[in-house]
């Protein structure tokens, strides 16, 4: 029996809706107040709140706008506000991101950790930020086909994944012709490090998002890097900070590769497989729980393993091992895999 920590509200939350974007307007909205006529053959999001299935595609669709639902330009402040009746979870850490491959290449333009839809640390769930102004960086190049990209790890109740993705143009007047940040990652789905429940410590996550390695987006796809300088092979990450195993990432969207030696990679964009790849088998783990291994050694991204004599457990960020989570009150870590943990009954 798994152990997990949620707060009184939390609970009373779990029927409730969550925190949703609202401008630019994410795709298939209907609480926008404008937005474009549908594409044929599609409907509007009711469930648009909803967090994204754990081995879902990432975004809820697809399909662009038949049209932008906003214009910005290089250099110059925009704003990104939310829906006000959504449960906010404490807040946690938002990214903002770029893409011009529908999503599946995405560069951080903003990010704001730990109190997301707060002004400091809370535990309730009436948000008290409900807009977000900052500007987009000079060297975003234009493109009337461009991707606004949103995301919300929660600090409180359930490991979840919340996305919204907007059509947008973006205007250049300097003339860059590419866009390099940090990538965006997807915490809490599949292919991609749990971020486990902050109880208190919202730095909880935050070396994640600063150890992300830099990508390059560009509205023509990026050359592929010379052999020299090609990108290392994607690492397979760990799928949960309680019950964790590594599995396939979704259709349509690779997980960031581990930074090397150069740690900016361009990226071409590619169309998504045919099917769905199939999660590996797990095998069964038998053997103690390995030696603890001191903060700063060399680990293989997103794996975990218990330390403190099985009371908390660390996961590997990019290479270098987190500092220790402590497992809730009455239960201990137990090492189910060489990379993988629970936190279970004692």
């Amino acid at each position: 029996m798994l152990f997990k920590i949620a707060s009184v509200a939390a609970l009373a939350s779990s029927v409730a809706a969550h925190m949703a974007m609202s401008e630019p307007c994410p795709r298939f909205s209907p609480n926008c107040a404008t937005q474009p006529p549908l594409p044929a053959g599609q409907g509007y999001n009711y469930n648009i709140k909803n967090p994204i299935a754990y081995d879902a595609p990432v975004f809820i669709s697809d399909t662009p706008w038949p049209q932008p639902v906003a214009s910005w330009t290089a250099g110059q402040p925009v704003t990104v506000k939310f829906q006000p009746d959504g449960a906010a979870h404490g807040g946690g850490h938002c990214q903002f991101a770029i893409s011009y491959d529908n999503g599946k290449t995405a560069a951080i333009v903003h990010k704001v950790m730990e109190h997301c839809f707060f002004n400091g640390p809370s535990d309730g769930n009436n948000a008290e930020v409900l807009q977000y102004t900052f500007n987009l960086p000079a060297d975003v190049p234009a493109s009337s086909k461009a991707q606004f990209i949103w995301i919300w790890t929660n600090a409180i109740g359930n490991r979840e994944l919340y996305t919204g993705i907007a059509d947008i143009t973006i205007a250049n007047p300097g003339g860059s012709t590419s866009y390099t940040g940090k990538s965006a990652i997807y915490p809490n789905h599949a292919g991609y490090p749990t971020i486990p429940e902050f109880n208190g410590d919202y730095t909880t996550g935050v070396s994640l998002f600063d150890n992300a390695p830099n990508v390059v987006v560009s509205p023509g796809g990026s050359p592929a890097p010379p052999a020299s300088s090609a990108a290392p092979p994607k690492p397979e990450y760990s799928s949960s900070a309680v019950e964790s195993k590594s599995v396939a990432p979704p259709v349509g969207h690779t997980p960031a590769p581990q930074p090397s030696a150069e740690p900016t990679v361009e990226v071409t964009a590619t169309e998504p497989p045919a099917t769905q790849p199939t999660a590996p088998a797990t095998p069964v783990y038998t053997s103690s729980a390995p030696t603890a291994v001191p903060t700063g050694s060399a680990c293989t991204h997103g794996a975990l393993q218990c330390v403190s004599g099985n009371a908390g457990f660390q996961q590997c960020v990019w290479g270098v091992w987190s500092a220790t989570f402590a497992c809730g009150k009455g239960t201990v870590c137990q090492q189910t895999s060489p990379d993988a943990v629970i936190c279970g009954w004692a």
